[in-house]
């Protein structure tokens, strides 16, 4: 186009225009049109459809443009611009003009030559549109190096790499920016809004790659949790019924003391290893709920485990390890009783006849009677029994000191102690040393009647663990340790900003700001539309992605690694590897 006057005239262009800019079709029209009355026919077209945007033109009319009413089509052509191109930009629910110029601001603002106060004088010296395109492709634009005394050339440059890397046309020449002493502001907001439209897209594109990012990094760390639950069922249930077949192996050889050990081992595996046991089996069926909370949070397939790791099997395996704990204990505590019995049975079978021996030999020492020499030789007899006796008594006292080894303290069987019949036996053993020393003394006083018989005593635990002085507050590294024990893992600039914002909500970095913290990381629910429109952004609408669109997409190379061996393959046979996302999508979504 060379004249708005000439070459709108007929509305030829001005419907072509209109379809580009509005991406639909007007229908029929006079393509070449010879007569006014087809002229104006398709500028009403036009403008009806302008009309239908909700875009108010008022003092023109279909002859006007027929006319070439120069002052009022530039009207018109500056209407449709701030509808079709300028209206739709909003910054914080601002107009589009100053939207657009709050959206310059922020963009402009680390670099300090530039001011953007306006859209004219603001401009002039070609720096800030530098600085946009340094802002957001800062390979196309090394600001740093730039001459900021050389308007000319500055302007010039942005232009040219607006033009070639970015696809904005140069609605605008050097002179217009840099050689009137004030921009035309309409000119300029126009051309600054192909900025904003370029950069917008561009904006997109990586939050596309972002959402993509994030759900891959969800889904694997949902895939690490599940192998962590898989190996630590797996491992529990292993050693549950490890030790019931240790149990169930283990033979009794019937002393107190082998008894007393199987009792005190058993007390240790209850105050070390079972203990264990049961924080590790609470850890499981909490992991297994947070991979189910997580899943059903993102509106995932829920997590059925492989047969027998279910938390119905754990429960059955656990009731199973406490039916044979309890068979382990009472078969103990019978042993034990068994072995008391058998010793209060042994004591009371030897002390009741030590005692009846030691009655017996009483009994017979008090009815000697007759010469004494036959009294003599009968008490010696008897003395031939004392070493006996005492043999018996000792054998006596190593039962009783089993007995006490045992805790024996009372027995039905029985109403002598070893005390008792030690006792008895000193008295018997005094008795017959006597008994001969007066009979001999009687022998003698038998003999020698000059001489009278008057000369002879058993066993006991993810804020706290990290609130090392408990204090109920974490400091920036103990924050920092607990939130990586979660795969979320923040730059340092980001945990000192993360730290001060905590403090300042809360005064310091509490338990309910720690649980707040971790709520708000997560609160963005990606919903399957937002994911598939997300990887159809990547795929370019094929129905399939690439590893090279999902390099040039800016996932990390984790991402991208998972990705490829979770998502179907679509390959044909021949070229790269094509992955059917829509599939893994329908597979992954409840």
């Amino acid at each position: 186009m060379k004249s708005l006057r000439r070459d709108l005239s007929d509305g030829v262009r001005l419907i072509q225009l209109m379809e580009i800019m509005g991406d639909t079709s007007l229908g029929r029209y006079n393509k070449k049109p010879r007569m006014k009355i087809q002229m104006a026919e398709n500028v009403n077209m036009a403008l009806a459809f302008i009309s239908s945007r909700g875009v108010r033109l008022t003092n023109i009319g279909p002859e006007d443009i027929v006319g070439g009413n120069l002052k009022l089509i530039l009207g018109m052509i500056w209407t449709i611009i701030l509808r079709f191109s300028i209206a739709d930009i909003n910054e914080e629910g601002l107009s589009a003009k100053e939207g657009l110029l709050l959206w310059c601001q922020r963009k402009t603002a680390p670099y300090k030559e530039v001011d953007v106060q306006d859209f004219h004088c603001s401009w002039s010296d070609g720096l800030a549109l530098c600085a946009l395109i340094h802002c957001h492709r800062p390979d196309l634009i090394d600001y740093d190096k730039l001459d900021k005394s050389n308007r000319h050339a500055n302007t010039l440059l942005a232009f040219q790499v607006a033009a070639e890397h970015l696809g904005i046309p140069q609605l605008l020449e050097v002179s217009d920016l840099c050689d009137v002493p004030r921009p035309d502001d309409r000119s300029v907001m126009t051309y600054v809004a192909s900025y904003f439209h370029a950069f917008s897209t561009m904006d997109q594109a990586e939050t596309v790659s972002r959402r993509v990012e994030k759900f891959a990094e969800l889904m694997q760390s949902v895939w690490l949790s599940k192998n962590d639950y898989e190996r630590r069922a797996r491992s529990l249930l292993s050693s549950v019924l490890e030790i019931q077949a240790l149990w169930a192996a283990i033979r009794f050889t019937g002393t107190y003391a082998d008894a007393k050990e199987h009792a005190s081992n058993f007390q240790n595996y209850k105050s070390t290893t079972k203990r264990t046991w049961v924080t590790e089996k609470q850890d499981v069926t909490s992991l297994f709920g947070n991979v189910q909370t997580k899943l059903r949070t993102y509106g995932l397939r829920e997590y059925v485990p492989p047969p027998g790791l279910a938390l119905a099997d754990l429960d059955t395996a656990w009731n199973a390890l406490l039916a044979s704990e309890a068979k382990r204990y009472k078969a103990i505590n019978a042993q034990i009783r068994e072995i008391k019995e058998t010793l209060r049975l042994k004591f009371a079978e030897v002390a009741n006849d030590l005692e009846s021996r030691l009655r017996q030999t009483s009994s017979a020492l008090a009815a000697i009677e007759g010469p004494l020499e036959e009294q003599q030789d009968h008490v010696k007899q008897l003395q031939t029994q004392v070493p006996q006796l005492s043999e018996t008594l000792t054998k006596l006292e190593d039962i009783d000191e089993e007995c006490k080894a045992a805790n024996v303290e009372e027995n039905d069987y029985t109403i002598f102690t070893f005390q008792d019949l030690a006792f008895e036996l000193e008295l018997v053993i005094q008795s017959v040393s006597k008994k001969i020393a007066f009979i001999d003394n009687q022998i003698v006083s038998r003999n020698m009647t000059n001489l009278t018989p008057a000369q002879l005593e058993q066993f006991e635990s993810t804020f706290r663990y990290f609130d090392k002085d408990e204090s109920n507050t974490l400091e920036l590294s103990e924050m920092t340790a607990a939130l990586a024990s979660l795969g979320i893992v923040y730059s340092d600039e980001d945990m000192d900003i993360i730290f001060d914002q905590l403090q300042q909500e809360y005064g310091a970095v509490t338990f309910e700001a720690f649980i707040n913290l971790l709520v708000e990381i997560t609160e963005d629910q990606t919903s399957p539309a937002q994911l598939r429109e997300s990887f159809r952004g990547i795929a370019a609408d094929k129905p399939f992605v690439t590893e090279l669109d999902l390099r040039v997409a800016h996932l990390p190379q984790s991402a991208i690694d998972y990705l490829r061996q979770v998502m179907p393959s679509a390959q044909n046979g021949v070229g790269e590897p094509e992955y059917d996302y829509e599939a893994w999508l329908d597979d992954v979504f409840a």
